[in-house]
């Protein structure tokens, strides 16, 4: 019998198209009429649109679906929800609807294991306080399942990418590393404890490091972004570009999954190589470890939320995410744009 991931091509990759490839397939369909509604769109690299609707309200809008990564079904449609209602956190907004997405073979799974994927999920949206409108299912070679996801923001309290100031202090609320132990597992490479921690990560979801967030003074957090399939370089060089600035991390402080280190030299996806290639304008310094640098690309699914924090209020801040249970780290620091138009820096 097949196991969940073999309907998938490479499981655990998750593979996107890059910023630089998706700037250039959508250059040609922009509008020439700007609508004043929209506050934010595709063109800063966000994690989900926000649209206005009145002078205190703001829809958010994002969709996210993937491959199975974990042969779990329950498990799996737990994930693929934690990692969309993500994106509506990191731009500081509360998920309030999804619509299911959904792609099987028709030669299987089962009916038994595609309801347990539809549980999972369902699951989680509950515990999220999201309501489950309906969906769409189509038939796929490949396993595809995930969520689009409705939220609402104050116009004046959204998270953008655009917002990181020269000062402001890096925080990540989650380690990294699943993507290599999910890979690492695929090839049975991986201990049962080390897919654990993976998982547990994974479904975690982002709604607590945001309720701290939004409820910091106006004006705290410059910058949010969830780590995903771009990995921490590739989110953090769109956070960078976005604000004109340069991200600085300091690798030894990154919060890391048990076993992460020691799997990355030999288990970085497919994923994680493309993240290599395409965010080239991150210099890593030659006193960081390698597996360290590798882990900075290693594509994350349902990873944590970066923020870029005002230095007067980010003691208080992680301490609160610590208090409530959360591995958040102090990882770096914004400075102004390097001069040789690096966007992000490992030391």
């Amino acid at each position: 019998m097949k196991k969940l991931t073999d309907y998938a091509d490479c499981a655990g990759c998750a593979s996107k198209f890059q910023a630089a490839e998706l700037e250039q397939i959508m250059s040609g369909l922009r509008s020439d009429t700007v609508n004043d509604r929209v506050l934010i769109d595709f063109q800063t690299a966000d994690d989900a649109g926000v649209f206005r609707w009145s002078a205190d309200s703001a829809l958010v809008q994002t969709v996210d679906f993937f491959t199975p990564i974990v042969d779990d079904p329950y498990v799996f449609g737990q994930i693929a929800a934690a990692n969309a209602l993500s994106d509506v956190y990191a731009m500081g907004g509360e998920p309030r609807t999804a619509l299911a997405i959904a792609a099987f073979p028709k030669d299987g799974p089962t009916p038994e294991v595609i309801r347990e994927i539809f549980r999972g999920g369902s699951d989680k949206l509950r515990e999220a306080g999201v309501a489950l409108l309906g969906g769409h299912t189509v038939t796929d070679p490949e396993v595809k399942f995930g969520y689009s996801v409705t939220g609402h923001v104050h116009p004046d309290r959204i998270f953008s990418n655009a917002g990181a100031r020269v000062g402001d202090v890096l925080i990540l609320t989650k380690p990294l590393g699943t993507g290599v132990i999910v890979r690492a597992t695929r090839f049975e490479r991986s201990t049962p404890e080390q897919l654990a921690s993976a998982i547990t990560s994974m479904v975690s979801m982002n709604n607590e490091a945001a309720r701290i967030a939004r409820a910091l003074p106006a004006g705290s957090i410059g910058a949010c972004t969830d780590i995903t399939g771009f990995g921490l370089s590739g989110h953090a060089t769109e956070v960078a570009a976005a604000s004109q600035t340069t991200l600085v991390f300091n690798t030894n402080h990154l919060p890391l999954l048990t076993g992460a280190a020691e799997l990355a030299a030999e288990n970085l996806p497919c994923g994680g190589r493309s993240n290599l290639k395409h965010f080239d304008r991150t210099r890593v310094e030659t006193t960081v470890r390698p597996e360290l640098a590798l882990l900075c690309m290693d594509p994350q699914t349902s990873g944590g939320l970066l923020f870029t924090v005002s230095p007067t209020e980010a003691p208080a801040f992680l301490a609160q995410l610590v208090a409530s249970g959360l591995p958040a780290a102090h990882v770096g620091v914004v400075t102004v744009r390097e001069s040789a138009g690096v966007l992000v820096r490992l030391t």
